[in-house]
């Protein structure tokens, strides 16, 4: 986010030089625009609508580079454009152009090359500031936790200001030469008029298009105008300011509620931007207006206290760095997903934050060789810092490109026409065909297939089909075969279940089924409630009545899939597994009262670290886990089965956990396949490997 408070390059200097009109209490405002959205996107189940950041930060910037041209105009009754663009690119660019830099090496040397393409594509679009567009027309959803984003996903935010910052001050310029002009009016009638006007069609049109395409809605420029407008009608109306401290107080202490208020309520299902937008910038202007700041418990006072004024200060490197560090972090050998090492993370923010200030923000803002010459050289300097910026990642894409289509191309063949003993069919198994002894194929010796950089991505293809984080929404998705006689199949469960969706496709395109999914990531088919009672517990309550009432108004199925992912962090005594297998045979009552078979599997092994790190720098045979360690201790979903069948239900119960490992150990690969894209989900192509044990079992359970 753009800095426009004085920032000389002689520190001792800076409070001297800042200018008469400098809010501090702005920058401790900064401050909590950037915390929100650095904790969000670090711990996003525990702040889930710290994405408001970004909207502070919006109506911050409408306030100040509307009050800069404001006083331009009052001055000299123009507005120097060149001059005013090229402080901006001196300001902003020079930390900007080093982080997608280090994004363009990223890419080359620690990411997968999955990610080739996005990363590329989305690197070139933040260098000519159009990020937002891109993610607009790619339909992304920021929102969503399935979502895989890119090294540099964020910059949509910093595109869509760039884009605010060039086409207001032309604006601004061409209203009040209107005003004068031709209404005969003071310049500042003109102001309002255009202001109201932009950001009225603006908010009109952001509740409009939030309601009828949300993920575009999010970062299209025309959606979030108004709440620059927002932050320019406070710098054209001084008198909104409180003139008394108890006044600005309540503004203020008022203001800072809301926007936290906000920060903690706000979900994923949240309209937004939208008319809900309105509620964290509204609170935002209350805050900037509060600028009284005489007494120590005054609002303005405690934005101003040079702790919190100090991440203000950083704010900008902070937002770009912390997002690209945190896409990389799952990349890194030995660099596991712990708490700690999120709060490692977190703090190294700070510290390459501040560098990055230190060493580069500062100095650029007051390099000689631009500051002394017209701003057309600073102009040129960008075109060239754009260039460097190109020819890093189109390097790196010239570099990755022929073995990304490579690897591309042999995991298609693959799956077209997989070898003999690839995958599960390397067995032994205990589906409905067992293979013992184990089949062999020389041929897949020393094969990794996806490979170490293909299987991070190797997920299903219908992400809109899975609940996500606090989203309670049940997504029934429909597939196959839509004869009134077909037979009708469910697949329930969570991000495991959603592991083999691909295959259950495949599978009632082949034999004729109409397949249901009901799918919510973390929300397994159960009544036990999950350990923690947060917001994301609450989502999975109520997503699980909500699916309670869709099965018992919908005609009964033929058959109902379901897995689980077995949580690892029960204790495992034997009250727990009581009441975990009761919850799910509890769950699974209403569907064996209608006469309807299920069949469920034994949950595949968890990893401590994603394996792909491991396969990307060892041998194979060095990539395992103890077989003890990766397989459940216990499993609920596998005790309610064998429950249920004691019990005379109509319950099947497979078991591929000697496909998985052998009697010590669990490979991550089997039979040439790369068994995981993480450290627990299956990638699609072994999903691909299970689908003819599955689809016996399936083809029992209907014929029954």
């Amino acid at each position: 986010m753009e800095k426009h408070t004085a920032a000389p390059p002689a520190r001792h200097r800076a409070a001297a030089e800042r200018p008469d009109h400098f809010l501090p209490h702005i920058q401790g405002l900064r401050a909590i625009a950037v915390l929100l959205v650095v904790v969000y996107h670090f711990w996003p189940g525990r702040l889930t609508g710290g994405y408001i950041g970004v909207d502070v930060f919006f109506v911050i910037s409408g306030f100040l580079i509307t009050q800069q041209l404001a006083r331009q105009l009052e001055r000299t009754d123009r507005i120097a454009l060149p001059s005013f663009y090229a402080k901006r690119a001196r300001r902003l660019l020079p930390a900007a152009v080093t982080v997608l830099v280090f994004a363009s090496l990223a890419t080359l040397f620690i990411m997968p090359l999955s990610s080739l393409t996005e990363n590329v594509r989305e690197i070139l679009a933040s260098t000519f500031y159009v990020e937002n567009w891109v993610l607009a027309l790619n339909s992304v959803d920021y929102l969503a936790a399935a979502n895989e984003a890119s090294l540099v996903q964020h910059y949509w935010s910093l595109s869509l200001e760039e884009q605010f910052y060039l086409f207001w001050p032309v604006v601004m310029l061409a209203a009040s030469v209107f005003a004068v002009k031709v209404l005969k009016r003071r310049k500042w009638v003109g102001l309002m008029a255009v202001l109201a006007i932009v950001g009225i069609g603006s908010f009109a049109l952001s509740v409009f298009v939030t309601a009828t395409d949300p993920a575009a809605a999010y970062f299209v420029t025309y959606t979030r105008v108004w709440e620059f407008a927002v932050g320019g009608a406070l710098a054209l109306l001084p008198r909104l300011r409180p003139t008394r401290a108890w006044q600005s107080n309540i503004l203020g202490w008022g203001g800072i509620a809301v926007v936290l208020g906000c920060g903690y309520f706000f979900t994923a299902a949240t309209p937004f931007p939208g008319y809900m937008a309105a509620l964290p910038v509204l609170g935002t202007a209350a805050i900037i207006v509060a600028h009284h700041r005489e007494k120590p418990w005054d609002a303005g006072r405690v934005l101003s206290w040079r702790p919190v004024s100090f991440i203000g200060d950083i704010s900008y490197s902070l937002y770009l760095w912390h997002w690209p560090l945190i896409v990389i972090a799952p990349y890194i050998p030995g660099w596991g997903l712990s708490i700690y090492n999120r709060i490692a993370l977190f703090l190294f923010c700070f510290v390459l934050a501040w560098l990055t200030k230190r060493f580069i923000e500062d100095p650029a803002r007051g390099w000689r060789f631009f500051t002394t010459r017209r701003p057309r050289t600073t102009l040129i300097g960008v075109l060239a810092a754009m260039a460097v910026s190109t020819l890093f990642v189109t390097g790196a894409w010239a570099v990755q490109q022929p073995k990304y289509d490579a690897e591309a191309t042999q995991l298609a063949q693959t799956l077209a026409d997989p070898p003999e003993c690839f995958g599960a069919a390397s067995g032994p198994t205990d589906g409905l065909a067992p293979i013992d002894p184990a089949c062999t194929n020389p041929e897949l010796d020393g094969l990794i297939i996806p490979s170490p950089g293909f299987g991070n991505a190797d997920r299903p293809e219908h992400p809109d089909c899975l609940s996500t984080l606090n989203d309670a929404t049940v997504r029934d998705c429909q597939f196959g075969s839509d004869d009134a006689d077909a037979p009708q199949i469910a697949l329930i469960g969570d991000s495991h279940a959603y592991a083999l969706m691909d295959p259950f496709i495949q599978m009632a395109e082949t034999n004729g089924w109409h397949l249901t999914t009901y799918l919510k990531g973390g929300c397994p088919w159960t009544t036990t409630p999950l350990a923690a009672r947060d917001a994301f517990a609450a989502s999975c309550d109520s997503w699980r009545s909500s699916l309670t009432s869709a099965l018992t108004s919908h005609e009964p199925f033929d058959a109902v899939f379901t897995a689980a992912l077995t949580d690892r962090n029960v204790p495992g005594t034997s009250d727990d597994e009581t009441v975990a297998a009761a919850g799910y045979g509890e769950a699974w009552t209403t569907v064996l009262d209608a006469g309807t078979p299920i069949v469920t599997v034994v949950d595949n092994p968890a990893w401590d670290d994603d394996p792909n790190k491991c396969l990307r720098t060892e041998d194979a045979s060095l990539c395992t886990t103890p077989r003890e360690d990766g397989l459940a201790t216990f499993d609920p979903i596998a005790m309610a089965a064998s429950a249920a069948v004691a019990e005379g239900r109509d319950v099947t119960l497979l078991d591929f956990s000697d496909t998985y490992c052998t009697a010590d150990e669990c490979p991550a690969v089997v039979g040439g396949a790369n068994v995981y894209r993480d450290v627990d989900h299956l990638t699609r192509t072994f999903a691909f490997t299970l689908e003819p044990f599955l689809g016996r079992a399936m083809a029992d359970a209907i014929g029954r």
